[in-house]
């Protein structure tokens, strides 16, 4: 019983050592230990026309229908507009949304470690770096929002379809709340599609209104689809071992929130509503985010496919009204492209928020999440707002925390009767084991109570982990002195090295292990830890290195008290 606490201990950082490794090799590329190679996604070629073909939208009536797919090139022109948090591209070709960039999110400089060390000791230069605005839909990814119309009845114009534009302003003047673009397209089928996108100041959604037009002789029964389209390349999270997630998402009331993985698509192993009376369709990316919303009640259709070109699509299908010639309707949704702000999410649609990864753990991720913006209201810097959050949880988990250390506080003074026991006994383990529990009767001392605490507290610790990497504002955001960014590793590997020294002395604070080379291993543990933060955030090591000096601490206050030296 003496070591069972140390061989709990061992295994939980054993496992943790593995699924660090693991996380480092999906990282770099590689195949991880616990899941099937993923299939390697081919570069797909320049964009065409038909780049992303269209759903084959079901109808009301059980039919399906899908627009002729043009492959021949066809006029397109690239409209870009300004507002003060967004520009966006627009391809007049089909009206497809092709860039959005974010001005006030900028890409960050994060070096490889062995490149960020030989930097350090003058054996490589540091590149020239330009921060640039982070891109949201890009040509390199194929990753574009589209929209169009498709009928049982024959093609109609859609996102292969060329348009015309409107003459008018393309960018957001002093003074102006808003720029519209409208763009028209031929007839096709006997229709008209008038795309009329609107951008607003301070937004980072562009309502996108379709004015359907039946032009024809005869009786037609359209549907929009709003599609987001893109290639399954993943973007990697901001700490090295734990890549967040990357692709499609879908929503409705009925089954909330559901992300699907690109390999489950390959495998045609998506289970999703595909039919709802609300609901939106996401494609997520560590810190930002693309979504159709329509958040007005009506039957909707959702997808998630593979499309051509290896790329994938998820998006949702409208039934319009049967239109009669010369009449006219109208549908509109609104296009998000941006950062992934919790509060602001929440406000824009039912569940939005959800798209923030927190992996597992959300129950407890977002009340987490919700005191530590309360705090930075008040305290206005992250890196002090993380530091009081860790002082909060350990006052809150004082009572608990003390149990365990005044356990392991215990178990240090004894240490030295239990040596004479161990080697006074090393051929009779069994009178060994009597006289060990014995002592610990007479001491009132749990063998386990320090270990019990630890594993009640894991849940919290993990789930503020997953709250400090997925969190948007958290980027780029400055502590002091020389940690300018707190979502990109410490450039001078200090709290690292602090967090190191820190974890070794809580080792010597705590009670030795009965086996030598269990002891060693004690020792090693920390080390091998501080390495691996290395390549973490700048924030989640800081979270971590609070979390070890208020823990030295509190034990060392009870060894006092306890008379432990």
């Amino acid at each position: 019983m003496t070591d069972i606490r140390r061989t709990v201990l061992w295994v939980v950082f054993t496992m943790s050592l593995v699924l660090l490794w693991d996380g480092w090799q999906k990282h770099n590329g590689h195949p991880s230990m616990f899941s099937p190679t993923p299939k390697s996604v081919a570069t797909a070629p320049a964009a065409t026309p038909a780049s992303g073909s269209v759903p084959a939208a079901t109808a009301a009536a059980g039919q399906s229908a899908a627009p002729a797919t043009t492959t021949a090139a066809a006029p397109s022109e690239k409209i870009t507009v300004h507002t003060d948090v967004l520009t966006v591209t627009v391809d007049t070709l089909g009206g497809d949304i092709v860039r959005a960039e974010l001005p006030k999110y900028l890409t960050s400089y994060d070096p490889s470690v062995t490149d960020q060390l030989l930097q350090m000791v003058g054996l490589q230069k540091k590149p020239d770096f330009q921060p640039q605005p982070v891109v949201l839909f890009n040509e390199g990814q194929h990753y574009r929002a589209q929209t169009g119309l498709v009928s049982a009845q024959g093609a109609l114009p859609a996102h292969n379809t060329p348009m015309t534009a409107v003459p008018g302003d393309r960018d957001l003047k002093a003074g102006q709340d808003e720029v519209k673009l409208r763009l028209e397209s031929p007839e096709v089928g006997g229709v008209k599609l008038v795309k009329t996108f609107t951008f607003k100041r301070g937004a980072y959604t562009v309502d996108v209104k379709h004015e359907v037009m039946n032009v024809g002789t005869a009786p037609v029964t359209p549907q929009v689809y709003l599609q987001l389209v893109r290639d399954g390349s993943t973007v990697t999270g901001g700490a090295a071992f734990t890549p967040s997630f990357t692709g499609p998402a879908v929503y409705n009331d009925k089954n909330k929130f559901q992300t699907i993985k690109f390999e489950d698509i390959d495998k045609d192993k998506v289970d999703i509503e595909k039919q709802a009376a609300d609901g939106w369709v996401s494609m997520i990316q560590h810190y930002f985010a693309s979504a159709w919303l329509v958040n007005e009640p009506g039957n909707r259709e959702f997808f998630v496919r593979k499309q051509p070109n290896h790329l994938y699509a998820t998006g949702l299908v409208f039934t319009l009204p049967t239109l009669a010639p010369n009449a006219s309707t109208t549908q509109s949704a609104t296009l998000f492209a941006g950062p992934q702000e919790e509060n602001n999410l929440a406000a824009l649609a039912p569940g939005l928020e959800r798209v923030k990864d927190y992996g597992k753990l959300t129950i407890l991720a977002e009340p987490l999440f919700w005191l530590l913006d309360k705090l930075h209201g008040f305290i206005g810097n992250w890196g002090w707002t993380i530091v009081a959050l860790v002082v909060l949880l350990k006052i809150a988990l004082y009572w608990l925390n003390a149990s365990a250390y005044k356990s392991m506080a215990r178990m240090k003074a004894v240490a030295p009767r239990i040596n004479e026991l161990k080697e006074r006994y090393k051929d009779k383990p069994q009178e060994m084991q009597q006289e060990m529990m014995k002592i610990y009767r007479e001491e009132k001392i749990n063998p386990i109570g320090g270990c019990l605490p630890i594993f009640l507290q894991m849940p919290i610790f993990m789930a503020l982990y997953w709250v400090l990497l997925s969190t948007v504002e958290m980027r780029q955001a400055p502590w002091m002195l020389w940690i300018t960014d707190l979502s990109v590793r410490d450039p001078y590997f200090i709290l690292p090295l602090l967090m190191m020294a820190t974890s070794l002395f809580q080792v010597w604070l705590n009670p030795p292990a009965g086996d030598p080379v269990q002891q060693k291993m004690m020792w090693i543990m920390p080390v091998a830890f501080g390495v691996m933060f290395f390549v973490f955030p700048a924030g989640l090591v800081l979270y971590w290195l609070t979390n070890n000096i208020l823990s030295i601490a509190q034990q060392w206050m009870i060894n006092k008290q306890l008379g432990v030296n």
